[in-house]
């Protein structure tokens, strides 16, 4: 494997070099203790928040719109919530996890019997110590959410509850930030922005997502980037519906999700199965050095399956690292700020940053010299390219390169050809080109 190469030239900054995970997992921390949901004040204040690191922008799409076969629903805030037991103690509060708190409660404040009360209240038997994470979104309901070891310590009598909440018209607020390139081309980030105090779902989607807005602004950019903050499913419906024509101009997309544990990767591939972006996905994946596993894509996850929609079939691919439902803390109280860890964040940065230049240098060339070799010594060639122990490899990236120059076959289709990473291709590329070997015909 080719691993080094000097060239002197300008490129994008080197993401490598950079070790931005405390970074990221500093605004995990900050959002952290925030309740969100699908609507209301939390999401607000957590785009509030990334005003502070990134330029984006908060939208506001007023309850009843509607949007393709869904409708906004009603703003859901929440103030406070508990449980007294017969003694009057307050057993649960929702001040000490937002968890506790079935997402989208209705407003209630009565006492009931146990047997009353037990109907909504949620916890996991198979992990005891663990608070779930329960919703009821499109069906009204009121509820909490405790460890099995407390639903299972409490006694026979009336029990007083109260979830200080309002349900009632608003809107759904979603944050857009949009980073102009030279072409009107679109690279999509998207990333979930409703889970209350979940970090790796999808605090660290948030994150990383901050990162490679700050990143991608000090780089020079080809394609234009729009990074979406949504809420899941209503979310992009609402985007799409209310953006379908601005849709199209997506030519690569990603969704960033559960980057901040320790799982392999997992790339989960577009509708389209051999788009761009699952290919340049896959081929960095190759070279990383580190664990992966690539699944075709199937209906359900994340807002892939919007963007895939049939009447869309966008290039949008979903790139986490375990997938959702497939690690314990899962959906539970322990997906905490001990489950993100910074090296983790950082290796799913350097990942995406690999993917998105990528596809900023994909592009095809033409050979200037394609009858039999050009005598690469006496251009000095070799002494362009570093790294004495690789002369043999770097000869062989040079050949591969001028010989599947025809017009047809793009660098990405050349790395993989090769079996070479695409950054020592391009870059290959580039030196080829000031030697007149080689003309850029177009970029991809």
């Amino acid at each position: 494997m080719i691993t080094e190469i000097n060239t002197g030239l300008p490129a994008m900054a080197d993401p490598s070099v950079i070790q931005p995970g405390d970074e990221m997992y500093q605004i995990v921390t900050r959002l952290y203790p925030i309740c969100r949901s699908i609507t209301g004040n939390g999401v607000r204040q957590t785009l509030q928040i990334l005003q502070d690191y990134i330029p984006v922008q908060i939208k506001e799409v007023p309850t009843g719109t509607p949007v393709f076969d869904w409708t906004v629903p009603k703003e859901w805030n929440i103030q406070d919530a508990w449980i007294k037991d017969p003694q009057g103690n307050i057993i649960l509060s929702f001040k000490d996890h937002n968890l506790h708190v079935l997402n989208y409660s209705t407003p209630i404040h009565k006492t009931v019997s146990l047997a009353e009360l037990k109907p909504h209240l949620f916890s996991l038997p198979d992990k005891p110590d663990w608070i779930p994470y329960r919703t009821s979104y499109y069906n009204e309901n009121w509820g909490f959410c405790m460890t099995y070891r407390q639903l299972e310590s409490l006694e026979d009598g009336d029990y007083e509850v109260c979830i200080d909440s309002t349900l009632e018209p608003g809107s759904l607020t979603y944050g857009e930030c949009f980073l102009p390139g030279n072409t009107d081309e679109e690279v999509l980030i998207s990333c979930h922005i409703c889970h209350p105090s979940l970090a790796n779902d999808n605090l660290s989607g948030i994150s990383l997502a901050v990162k490679l807005i700050q990143w991608l602004q000090e780089q020079p950019r080809r394609y234009s980037y729009r990074f979406l903050f949504i809420p899941g499913t209503i979310g992009s419906i609402t985007w799409l519906a209310l953006n379908e024509q601005q849709a199209f101009k997506i030519k690569h997309g990603l969704v960033a999700t559960l980057v901040g544990d320790s799982g392999r990767f997992t790339y989960k591939k577009s509708r389209r199965g051999n788009a761009t972006i699952d290919r340049a996905a896959a081929h960095a994946l190759k070279h990383i050095q580190l664990p992966y596993h690539i699944i075709d894509f199937f209906p359900y996850g994340y807002d892939e399956r919007q963007y895939c929609s049939p009447g869309f079939n966008l290039p949008v691919g979903c790139l986490m690292r375990t997938p959702h439902g497939q690690y314990p803390e899962y959906h539970t109280s322990a997906d905490n700020l001990d489950l993100v860890q910074p090296k983790n964040l950082t290796e799913s940065y350097q990942l995406y940053t690999t993917i998105l230049q990528i596809l900023e240098g994909n592009g095809i060339y033409v050979n200037q010299n394609p009858k039999c070799e050009p005598q690469l010594g006496k251009r000095g060639l070799y002494r362009a390219i570093s790294g004495d122990n690789h002369t043999k490899s770097y000869e062989m990236a040079m050949l591969w390169v001028l010989n599947l120059s025809d017009g047809e076959h793009s660098l990405l289709d050349i790395a993989e050809k090769a079996d070479i990473p695409f950054e020592f291709i391009q870059k290959v590329a580039v030196i080829l080109e000031e030697h007149d070997l080689l003309k850029l015909q177009t970029y991809l």
